[in-house]
């Protein structure tokens, strides 16, 4: 179990947040300093999918990097976004804030 953070709250919506989109394996929110015109988080909501980082990853959680890339994938296809940057940021040196494994959504496009 990693320790809590406020991707966790959000998660858990105990803590406020502008969800755009959510399934029972993912949720996506508004990053609250953007980069970009749409800048969005993907989490994984199940508890054994939650690490820290991708450096983290195991056997058990290898899946979820690609569970978040195709669902940001479908997001931007049913959105219509047809250009857009996918990152993963590992470790505090890689520009990690918060130590919950997440995708970051750019795009020049607005939602």
């Amino acid at each position: 179990m990693i320790e809590r953070t406020i991707f966790h709250d959000i998660r858990d919506k105990k803590a406020a947040a502008d969800i755009v989109y959510e399934d029972e394996e993912v949720m996506a929110f508004k990053d609250i300093n953007p980069a970009a015109p749409t800048h969005l988080l993907f989490i994984p909501k199940k508890e054994n999918d939650v690490i820290p980082s991708i450096a983290d990853l195991t056997d058990e959680t290898a899946h979820v990097p690609g569970l978040l890339i195709r669902t940001a994938q479908q997001f931007a296809k049913n959105r219509g976004i047809d250009g857009y940057r996918l990152t993963f940021h590992v470790g505090r040196g890689g520009g990690q804030m918060v130590f919950y494994i997440h995708l970051h959504f750019l795009s020049q496009q607005s939602l």
